[in-house]
This record gives C-alpha cells, structure tokens and sequence, in this order.
C-alpha cells in the first residue's frame, strides 16, 4: 500500500498528523447524571473538552472545570449527531457504535451503525393533553432517524466536495474547524448542528452523509502489447449526496489484497508481474438538500429554483499517479409542478400557473452557470401525454434562456425496445458541449493540467431511470477519452472491447442508479437490465414490475410521513410553541377538520386490507362463477359479488384523503 496521504494538487495532508483546525474528538464519554448529561472527550489528542446538557430544560453549557462529585452512568459513545429542539423538550442524537471502513486520504472514515436520542423532556409531564400527542408524534419522527441506514463521517476530513473543488481549497480553509470546511448543501445533518455551533463546540461538531460504499476490483491486463503494458483498476463507486447521500457497498475481490479496501481517494496499490499501478474510478453522488424530498410529495422547483432530486455525479479515475474527474447533474424539471397521489397508479401531472415561472427556471440555471460553468440541458420526457405537456412548458421557457442550450430527447419512443445503443443519437447531438467542457486532470506531480468548465444536467420525470441509463453512457464515452489521454488505452480502444472491466463498470453504475432509487423512492431503478445489458431481459421486467408496484404501495401509504421526518431534520418546519404544530394544506381547511382527517386515516388504513381483499376477491370471485355455468344462483351471486367490488371501488376512491399518506408539517412548494 502507497501512502495515502498526498493531497490532490499536491497538498500534504494525509498520513501524517491530524489537523489541529480540523480536530473533532474520536471517542467520547456519556455521563448520565439525575439532572444532566455530560458528554467528554475520551481522545487523548482533545482530552479537554466537554459539555453538558440539562435534562429537564436542554440548556446546554460548555464544560471548561472537571467538578463532578457523583458517581454517574458512564458509557462510550462515537460522537454527537446533532441537537433538535421540540415543542416539549430538546433531544440530542448520539453515535453509540461504528465501523471503520476505511480511509479518505490517510484519514479514517466511520460507517454509523447505530444512534440513539437523549431525551431532554422534563417538562413534558406538565404538557396538555393535546401538546403529548404532538410530541408523540414528533418523537415517532426522531425514532425513525435513528434508524436511518448508511450515514458516514470522518473526524479529520470534510467529505463534502468533489475533487477540483477539493484541489482548489486554501491552506486556511484547511485549517478551520471541520464544520466550516464541508460544503452545508451536501451535510446531512447540517440544521442539527446549529446548536453546537452556536455553542462554539466545534471539537464535537462534526459532519455526517448518508450513504453506502460500493466497491469494485477490476483488473484488465493488456497481454498483446508488451511494450506498453497496462493494468487498470477500476475500484470503487462512491455515491454521495446530501441529505441522504447513498454510498452503496459492493465487493468483487479479484486478489485477496483488494478485500475491504475502501473509497473516494484512497490510492490502492495493484502488483501485476512486474508493473505496479495505482489506480480507482470513484464515483460520487452529491444530493442538494435544498429540497429533502420522497418521490410524489416533492416534485420540480421551489421558489428559489432549488429541484427535487438534484443530484451532482462525480466519476474520478486515477491511473498511474494521474487523478482525473468528470461531473454530470440531474435534478426535476425546475418548473412549478406536482403529482399529488391519489391512488390511481399513475396521479396526473399538474402545472402550477405562477407568475414567479420564469424566475424559477432562470434562477436554477442561473445558479448551475455560476457553480459549473457552461450548461447543456437534456430532457428525457416523452412529447405525448401529461409529461408532453410538462416538457413543451419546459421548452417554452428555455427558449428564453439563450445562454443554457436545451436538448429534447424522447427516451422512450428512441430506445422503446430496450436498445440502448440509440443513445449515440442523442450522444452525438451533445458530443461537441461535452468534449469542450472536458474534465479535472491532474498529472503526476500535482498540477491541474484541465479543468471542467461545464456541465450537462440530465432529467425525465423522476429522474431515476432513464436518467441514469442516459448518464452512464455519456460516463462510458468520457471514461474512454481519459484512459486513451493518460495512455491507458490507444486512440481506436475503448473499455467495451475488454469484456471484464466492461461489465464491472455497467454494474457500478446499475448499482448507482439503484441506491439513488431506493432512497427517493424506496426501490431499486428500473431499466437497470438496459445499463447491465444493454437491452431489457425477462428476468429483468419481472424485476421492473415488482419494483413498480412497491414504489405504489410506498407513495400511497408510507411516503406522507417519511417526508414529515425529513422536513423535521431539515429544518424546513420551523418547530413553535406559538402556533399549531401541523401545517394545514389545499386538502384540510380548518384545524377540526385536520383532527378528523387524521383519525380517519388511521381508521381507513386499519380497514385498507379488507377494502384490497373485498375487491380482488369479489371480482375473482365473480369470474370464478360465471365460468361454473349459468343457473339462477350462480347468475344472482355473481351480480351480488360484482356490485360489491363495484361499490368498494368507487368508495375506496372517492375517500383516497383518508387512505394516502400524506405529509403534515410543511406544503408542497
């Protein structure tokens, strides 16, 4: 193994010692006290720091003195999530296990694998009867972040930027607590932090990012070419996003020493014969937290043009001590735009008519110009039907925007067969703004050779699918032009030609469009055969179905409150003791009629099995008879048995408020 420690662009920084303005506390003390928690520092490098929380009021109060008398709990904690103050109280969410996964630059990364909420409630005992049931339901919010899967952090290193932003980074922003560091769009827990800041606690403030890690070994010898004999790693896809950035884990060991190695910027050192290669292609997905989001309660733009879905994707390839980066975007078209559920399988698209639409749309691209230069914009939506009419009211108005070229792609009448191959049409419409944008090279001695200087943003309407089948092929093309410019490949080879590493890196990108999916919403990715493939197989509808029907039952009966417990983290609802707790929307119109909405929903979900069972039943039931033969009986239980299922349907419809789960704290813009 190299030494990991060399910064991109030459800047020191891994291996060695930790940053003194970086320095979080790596293992801590949680003392349990009748009156207060004391949360200490058990790092022998930052032995001196401590706070306490009261556990009556959550004041929260630095600790300077050791004056602690009684013998209090002790226990062993990783470190401090966050704070969140509530109407009844103020709970601080703690690391009470981790595994070490690796390493980013010499420094040690931590995958969280369990937390728990310190309840600061006292006052809660005094509560009206109404404020308990608030609280309740607040509290069964916080019980579902405390399960949330794949959160990662580092003590020592922010894990917020991509790699041309990391190299151009000062040496005095290197220097500044880690907090200050990270990027606050792409931190998890960054509106939990704010009370720690506030408190100037910045040795316990440290950043988190929801994720997996997935990684991949591949190894390509080029046995026909002696004199020029390369071997290529591919190693690792790191998604990474914001609020709840994916790093998905996957191994596939080709050598023993490959085994756990881990991500991002690690350098792995691959000994084949007599060649030795440092090589990885790291993908990272970074998630904007501007619109915390499920797949139908958070659709297009808000007023300040921040999308849903906004995703940037990094892929980095490193090769014989070149470092090399290439960026793609998605996000929701940025107009004003819902699809509230309704229980039908696919809810109708509505466009919101709104005179701020034209600002919406300029203040999105306006923002990805400054941040990325150059902006290509390609939509994946169909011209028919409701997401016709969505994508003709795009174009509308990026016709107005001369500066951002717009490129319309009709995903599906294209590769309707399942060819993927016809994305070289749109490919090649594209080819020229992708080319002159380029990509972050870095050569072996530090120095930025290229830089990117645009970007192309992809959409469809979810944009998962068709979204990443369309990403990871212009990934493909881009990945080919780097390995032919550091030497890897000559100017007529490209990766499909070796068979292996082909493979592995479709399964990379499959595997990345599956965790972007199963956290917006809740399955894998469908059309994942046609980046595996290259064409769609049966196993692979069969798949495509399930995932579909799931992603109903989740929008319809789970997403409401999933995307209650997001906007709590957030901080987009603002809790107050001032004003009622849950937001009334264009489908409640008084408080009473809030209480009763909300206990009917109970109700009609108890009873939605039954009401599912009434009429698949009835209807097999009907055809079951009518096929026995036609007597009177036969012919009268069937009339009976479909104007059952008839009468539910129409029942089970009409009240679709009560049975969907919706969201309660906050609107849809």
């Amino acid at each position: 193994m190299e030494d990991e420690g060399a910064e991109p662009g030459g800047n020191g920084g891994g291996g060695g010692g930790r940053p003194l303005g970086a320095l979080c506390c790596r293992e801590l003390r949680l003392l349990e006290f009748p009156d207060r928690y004391v949360v200490r520092s058990a790092d022998p490098d930052a032995p001196d720091h401590a706070f306490s929380v009261g556990r009556s009021d959550g004041l929260i109060e630095p600790l300077f003195e050791d004056s602690i008398s009684l013998t209090p709990k002790v226990s062993t904690i990783y470190g401090v999530v966050g704070i969140i103050k509530l109407p009844a109280g103020t709970y601080v969410l703690l690391i009470t296990s981790r595994e070490e996964v690796g390493s980013c630059l010499g420094f040690s990364i931590f995958h969280v694998t369990s937390m728990r909420f310190l309840s600061c409630n006292g006052s809660l005992k005094h509560s009206k009867s109404q404020e308990k049931r608030d609280e309740a339901y607040f509290m069964s919010l916080l019980r579902t972040l405390e399960s949330t899967p794949g959160l990662y952090y580092s003590y020592e290193r922010d894990l917020t930027l991509n790699l041309q932003r990391t190299c151009n980074l000062t040496e005095e922003r290197m220097h500044k607590p880690l907090w200050k560091q990270a990027d606050p769009r792409f931190v998890w827990n960054h509106n939990l932090m704010e009370d720690l800041i506030e408190n100037k606690l910045d040795a316990f403030t440290i950043p988190v990012i929801q994720g997996n890690i997935l990684k991949f070994v591949v190894v390509l010898h080029k046995r026909k070419m002696p004199k020029n004999t390369h071997s290529i790693c591919l190693l690792f896809l790191f998604l990474w996003m914001s609020f709840q950035c994916i790093f998905s884990y996957v191994n596939s060991n080709v050598t023993s020493c490959f085994h756990d190695q881990w991500i991002k910027l690690s350098v792995c050192t691959v000994h084949l014969k007599r060649f030795t290669c440092q090589n990885y292609i790291d993908l990272k997905k970074v998630q904007s937290s501007s619109r915390y989001r499920t797949r139908m309660w958070r659709r297009g733009a808000n007023l300040e043009g921040s999308t849903a879905n906004f995703i940037e994707t990094e892929q980095i390839l490193e090769f014989e001590g070149y470092r090399s980066s290439f960026i793609q975007i998605r996000g929701s078209i940025p107009l004003l735009w819902e699809q509230i559920v309704d229980l039908s399988y696919k809810p109708r698209l509505n466009i919101i008519n709104h005179d701020e639409t034209p600002k919406v749309v300029e203040r999105h691209f306006r923002d990805l110009i400054q941040r990325y230069g150059e902006t290509v914009a390609v939509d994946l939506t169909d011209k028919e039907g409701d997401e016709g009419r969505l994508s003709d009211a795009f174009a509308a108005e990026m016709e107005k925007l001369p500066y951002v070229r717009y490129v319309r792609f009709d995903f599906h009448n294209a590769c309707g067969k399942g060819i993927f191959d016809n994305l070289q049409l749109l490919y090649d419409q594209i080819k020229e703004n992708v080319e002159n944008q380029g990509y972050l090279l870095i050569n072996t001695d530090g120095e930025i050779l290229i830089q990117q200087n645009g970007i192309v943003r992809v959409n469809c309407i979810d944009c998962l699918d068709r979204t990443n089948v369309t990403q990871s092929y212009v990934a493909r093309k881009l990945l080919n032009l780097l390995l032919q410019q550091v030497g890897a490949f000559s100017s007529n080879e490209c990766i499909s030609m070796y068979t292996d590493i082909y493979e592995k890196f479709k399964n990379l990108w499959a595997e990345h469009g599956d965790e972007i999916s199963l956290e917006y919403a809740g399955t894998h990715a469908l059309k994942g055969d046609l980046v595996r493939y290259g064409k769609q197989t049966v196993s692979g509808i069969i798949k495509d179905g399930i995932s579909a029907l799931t992603r109903y039952y989740l929008n319809n009966f789970q997403d409401g409150i999933r995307q209650d417990a997001l906007d709590l983290i957030s901080g987009r609802y603002t809790v107050s003791r001032s004003r009622p707790p849950f937001q009334l929307n264009r489908f409640e119109s008084s408080s009473a009629l809030l209480f009763v909405n909300h206990t009917l929903s109970l109700i009609f979900m108890q009873y939605l099995p039954v009401a599912s069972a009434l009429i698949v039943g009835g209807l097999t039931m009907t055809t079951l008879t009518l096929n026995q033969g036609g007597n009177s009986t036969h012919v009268v239980s069937s009339v009976l048995l479909a104007g059952l299922s008839a009468g539910v349907v129409p029942l089970v419809k009409a009240n679709w408020k009560q049975f969907c789960s919706r969201p309660r704290l906050c609107g849809l813009l």
